[in-house]
């Protein structure tokens, strides 16, 4: 607790909203919070998540370990400012002044999706929380405004948005896993749907699965997709269930 009896800023969170200064003793002159996420951002970028580490980061920025522990108290904070790292460019402003919630909540998740396919490095940080960083926060407070003329209660705009960010997030770990490990194997996309196919109708046989069994008779595995198409009809039908809670009748 604080003095004002309320539980205590993390340091790091205070000094990532500018909140409080940065350490003055014994960390390198030059050293700060942002040189610190941004070379760990860096690591993950190259190497993966899986290669970030305090003493990692500490070795490219010419510091010790302990200099970081000044700034961080564990990884797990490094991790959430790493995130928020990724989120810097706030979300575009609406495209129209009479831009409506539908067109406005499609451009907050499609540049989301943007960013999180980037950076799919970013996919593998546990979520531990709602968002709490500076950038996040921009983005939760846009994504709201996206809800404001509505008729929406607060709540329901809040869930709005953790909803469609939650399916961003979801879609984009699906979608590079399959490619990380399922496409890869195959010279393309078309190739690896069509294996795919004769892989399932060999192993269920034409009786057992017959609803499966007519969608592999439709060709839907003969046609490459585009590369957005799934995100495509999971984003428009949440939208039409968005516009049906706008739309409801209220007492």
């Amino acid at each position: 607790m604080d003095a004002s009896g309320e539980p205590a800023l993390p340091s790091y969170l205070g000094q990532a909203w500018g909140l409080r200064e940065r350490p003055t003793k014994g960390p390198k002159r030059g050293l700060s919070l942002e040189r610190i996420v941004d070379a760990a951002v860096a690591v993950a970028a190259s190497e993966g998540l899986s290669a970030v580490s305090m003493s990692r980061v500490a070795s490219d920025l010419g510091a010790s370990t302990m200099a970081l522990y000044r700034y961080l108290a564990s990884k797990d904070e490094l991790l959430v400012l790493m995130m928020d790292a990724i989120y810097q460019t706030p979300p575009s402003p609406p495209q129209t002044p009479d831009e409506g919630w539908r067109a406005g909540l499609s451009r907050w998740a499609w540049e989301q999706h943007t960013i999180l396919r980037k950076h799919t490095w970013a996919l593998r940080i546990p979520i531990t929380g709602p968002p709490v960083t500076p950038n996040q926060i921009i983005w939760l407070e846009r994504g709201l405004d996206c809800l404001g003329d509505t008729a929406l209660s607060e709540g329901d705009k809040l869930s709005v948005i953790m909803l469609l960010s939650g399916y961003t997030r979801s879609e984009a770990t699906v979608s590079a896993d399959v490619e990380a490990t399922f496409m890869a194997k195959a010279p393309d996309e078309l190739a690896a749907m069509v294996s795919y196919g004769q892989l399932v109708r060999r192993l269920v046989g034409l009786d057992r699965f017959p609803a499966l069994n007519k969608v592999i008779d439709a060709g839907v595995l003969d046609e490459p997709a585009g590369p957005d198409d799934e995100f495509v009809f999971g984003l428009e039908r949440i939208l039409d269930g968005i516009g049906v809670l706008i739309d409801q009748p209220r007492g």
